[in-house]
């Protein structure tokens, strides 16, 4: 009988020595579910849009960073930011995994540095960008979209 020296390794470990709960097929799977486009919190903003009378263009190409939702007539741009995977600073819902922080943070801080790059390249265009995050999209929601509303027709 051939032991796998992998296997073997891993069950020996203790569990706090571990890099993953899930085998590698179960973790890119569960990966491969996280949307970049179509999100709940991005479906909400557009519903509440439309209902209000706001026509839009959804991920123009054309435009850097490929924005979530554009607004031709108001020259406007939104992008709807999960709060986890954008940094979102002193939201209760941006925590960092105790696992692999390092790396997470390594990951997130390219995150913020691309949209801070984003927003410089499409605020040089002269568009206006507005950033839901999806924290903002709980409990008082109606409050976020009446300020969004505002901030569309006001800028």
């Amino acid at each position: 009988m051939q032991l796998n020296y992998f296997n073997f390794t891993e069950s020996i470990l203790p569990f706090s020595m571990k890099t993953d709960v899930h085998s590698p097929e179960t973790r890119s799977y569960n990966m491969s579910q996280i949307k970049g486009k179509n999100t709940k919190p991005e479906l909400m903003v557009r519903k509440f849009l439309f209902s209000q009378g706001f026509r839009y263009r959804l991920h123009v190409k054309y435009l850097p960073g490929r924005p979530d939702i554009v607004l031709p007539k108001y020259k406007t741009v939104i992008f709807v930011h999960g709060c986890f995977w954008h940094g979102h600073e002193g939201c209760k819902y941006f925590v960092v995994p105790k696992t692999r922080t390092e790396w997470w943070l390594n990951k997130i801080t390219d995150t913020q540095r691309r949209d801070d790059e984003t927003l410089f390249n499409i605020k040089s265009l002269g568009y206006k960008v507005i950033t839901v995050w999806t924290c903002e999209l709980r409990g008082k929601k109606n409050e976020r979209f009446i300020a969004l509303k505002e901030t569309i027709i006001n800028k």
